[in-house]
Order: structure tokens, then sequence, then C-alpha cells
């Protein structure tokens, strides 16, 4: 019966990569908050209408990759297997690998050995991977959320590095406008994994209803239903007249500093942090659910939308943070400095006067 209980966890665990953390509205509106939070003297191409446009869309990027997988699961499964992990976290899964959010390894192929050792020293921790349900091959991972987070900072800060180079050291019209646009891809991805971060079932193992077994069982009649984790996605608030950007907009704070930013790994750890955080919100999530207060019938879900909408705000404001110390804390890039210098002292010693000489 164990074994049995266990093949249906496994079951489940194989459908995390086909489900959204918030749909695409709500991603977008993820990102809509993280630009109001900005300050005026942010990069100005940032500010412009045409880079919120194009940074709204592409919260959505991260999601889009997902179609390249056909319907009988033969084509695309590579880029699945790669970028599935990056939208979630099973927090609970870390003690099976003698792990916990604080001593996590920021290098994420460290964590990735560290979960190969311990499945493959204590296989009696870890119900059986149907394979059939394991076509990408990431089943035996827990995800690898606040990694994608910090990662994705420090390309930001890479982007920025490379832009201030370019506009110091004579980099070409050409070269800068495509540095900001590559600053502007990065901010618009990354805030799909930020967005990811606030959704509690993206941080635990019970993301497509509670996970029962033997030990635990499910005492408090939380919902198993698999369907829970679309409704909270976008499926409530498709159904309660969507999302109110302009209302969310209006209680976004202007956005920080990460005080840790410039320790070691402190972007890591505030992103960890972070899904620590939302873990804690899944049995109240699953609470509001059992109470009637994530429904669609008359005001039955008031405190349900608070709620969730709570959550896409706190991602905004993490997302604006990171992308104003990711700004702020930029190194300066020497090497594409003195490249660039040595280009244009290379080309004035070719001009025709020169050569004339």
């Amino acid at each position: 019966m164990k074994s049995k209980l266990f093949t249906v966890v496994a079951a489940l665990g194989a459908f995390v990569f086909n489900a959204a953390a918030w749909d695409y509205e709500g991603h977008s509106t993820v990102n809509q908050l993280a630009l109001a939070s900005l300050p005026p003297n942010f990069p100005a191409f940032v500010l412009t209408p045409d880079a919120k446009t194009r940074i709204a869309f592409l919260a959505g990027e991260a999601d889009r990759w997902r179609n390249i997988t056909d319907a009988k699961n033969e084509r695309g499964l590579e880029l699945g297997h790669c970028s599935g992990p990056d939208h979630y976290l099973d927090l609970e899964e870390l003690k099976e690998y003698d792990l916990t959010p604080t001593n996590l390894s920021p290098f994420r192929f460290v964590f990735t050995a560290q979960i190969a050792k311990a499945r493959l020293e204590h296989p009696e921790r870890f119900p059986a991977i149907d394979p059939a349900k394991n076509s990408d091959h990431s089943r035996e991972l827990s995800g690898f959320l606040p990694w994608a987070i910090n990662e994705n900072f420090q390309k930001l800060q890479s982007g920025f590095s490379t832009l201030a180079a370019f506009e110091k050291a004579g980099g070409t019209p050409a070269e800068i406008s495509n540095a900001k646009q590559d600053i502007i891809y990065v901010m618009g991805v990354m805030g799909h994994f930020v967005g990811d971060a606030s959704q509690p079932l993206h941080a635990t193992k019970h993301h497509h209803g509670w996970v029962t077994n033997e030990v635990d069982g499910n005492p408090n009649h939380y919902t198993t239903s698999f369907k829970f984790h679309s409704w909270i996605d976008g499926g409530f608030f498709n159904k309660t007249g969507g999302i109110d950007v302009k209302k969310l907009t209006a209680q976004v704070k202007p956005a920080k500093e990460i005080d840790r930013a410039l320790d070691a790994d402190g972007i890591f750890a505030e992103a960890v942090d972070f899904v620590v955080q939302a873990n804690k919100l899944v049995e109240p999530l699953y609470a509001l659910d059992r109470d009637g207060k994530l429904s669609n019938k008359g005001n039955a879900g008031a405190e349900g939308r608070a709620f969730l909408e709570g959550q896409m705000l706190k991602s905004g404001q993490l997302l604006g943070d990171i992308w104003l110390t990711a700004w702020r804390t930029a190194p300066e890039d020497t090497f594409l400095e003195k490249v660039l210098r040595d280009r244009a002292a290379a080309a004035a010693t070719n001009t025709p006067a020169a050569t004339a000489k």
C-alpha cells in the first residue's frame, strides 16, 4: 500500500513543469508593479513606454518555452529538462538530502550533485519514479527557483556593466543600443521567476493538491484536486473579474537597494528566504480553499483575492529591489573598457592622416 501511495506522489510530481505560477496576466502584473517601484533616475531607456510594454510582455517568456513540447511528449523535452525546474523549489524535500534552507550552496550543480549523492546513498528515502511520467528527466530534482533568481540577477549586473563600458569607452551607437536591449530582455524574463517565488504552490511538494501518505495523511482535509494549482495561477482571477493592476500599483512602495547584496551570496540568500516565506503560506492557502474563501461565488472569495494579490505585490516589490540593486552594484567592466580603448587607438593609427605620416 505504501509503495502505491508513493507511486501516486511521484506521478503527481511529474506534472510540475506543465503548470505555470500565475498565468500570463499575473506575471505581467508582477513586472508592471516592479516597474512602478523604480525611481525617476533609473536608466531612462527602461522607463520609456515601449520598454515597459516589452518588459511586461517578457514576463511570460519562460512559460512560452514550454510550447515547443508536442502533445506526445516526444519533442522539446531537453528544453523542459533544463528550464522547467527553474520555476519551483519543493522545499520540504531538502531534508531528504540532509540539507536546510540555510546551508544550500548557491552553485546549482553543487546542489544537483548533493541530490544525486543522497539518492544513491539513501534510496529508501525516495519514492520510485514512473519513467512514463518522467519524459523530461526532471523528476529526480526538487527545483532550482532561488538559483534562477540569483543567476538572472548576476546577468542583469553584467548587462549594466557592459552598457556602462560601451558608454564610457567608445562603444558604437549600435553596441550601446544592443546592450540596452539585452538589459530589457533580462529584466523581463527574470521577472517570471521572482513572480513564481510568491506563489506558494511553487515552494512546496503539495503543488497540485495536498500530497497524502501513510505517515502524514490529510488531517486538515485540504483539497487533493490536481486542478487546484491552475485555480490559484489564474482560474480564480479569470472567474472573478481579473486583476486590477491600477489598484495594486497604488500600493507599490519605492524600490530599495537590498542590504546584503554586497555580501557573499547575498542575493541567493534573499531569494531562498523569499521562497521559505512562501512555503509558510502553503497551509493558509489550502485552508482558504477548504473554507470556501477562494470561491467565485458572490463575495465569498474576497479574502482569497486579497491573499493572492498580496503575494503578487510581494514579488513586484522584490523584483523592483533586485533591478535597482543590480543597477547600483554592477561592477566596472575594466576588461571591456580596455578592449574598446585599444580598438579606438588602433583605428586612429589607421586613419588616412596617420598613414600618410
